[in-house]
């Protein structure tokens, strides 16, 4: 596939068939998001890959909109060692990174924003002084899924040259 394709045809996934992601591209998965850009290479990032069916379900009752945690055949936790601007973009960077690579493999992927973390760091046993504030979802598509129809803004509407 190539990087094009994927960025065109990715969509959000919350509903996971039972079939498990191989052990190798759950490491390329992870690989892709080590290997993504970062400001001043800081690389302020860590992540936690979740399996266990019961702490998924605990993860997906940390957010308002995580509840597809609960169905995902993994999840990847992202925690950051500084909070502000440039390691929320970094781990942007690596959270995309992770998703395409993913829907390279047939994976489909969804971010959850984690509303209670010191909750999520008690559970997962984060150090209190890291940041916590999302995962991502993992999974092959459930056998029924259907991309949103929602389609994205014209480029035109949206692009401007030199000034507004």
């Amino acid at each position: 596939m190539q990087v094009r394709d994927a960025i065109r045809t990715k969509r959000a996934v919350r509903q996971f068939s039972d079939q498990h992601v191989p052990d190798s591209d759950i490491s390329a998965i992870l690989n892709a998001g080590r290997r993504s850009q970062s400001s001043k290479n800081k690389q302020p990032w860590h992540f936690i890959v979740v399996k266990d069916r019961g702490t998924l379900e605990a993860l997906s009752r940390l957010g308002t909109f995580a509840g597809h945690l609960a169905g995902a055949d993994f999840a990847v936790v992202m925690i950051s060692d500084k909070a502000g601007n440039w390691p929320d973009f970094d781990l942007g960077q690596a959270a995309a990174y992770m998703q395409l690579a993913g829907w390279e493999l047939g994976v489909g992927s969804c971010i959850a924003a984690i509303y209670e973390p010191d909750k999520a760091k008690e559970l997962l046993g984060v150090p209190a002084e890291l940041i916590l504030n999302l995962a991502i979802s993992f999974g092959y598509p459930a056998p029924d899924f259907t991309p949103t129809k929602g389609g994205r803004r014209q480029l035109t509407d949206i692009v401007h040259y030199e000034k507004w």
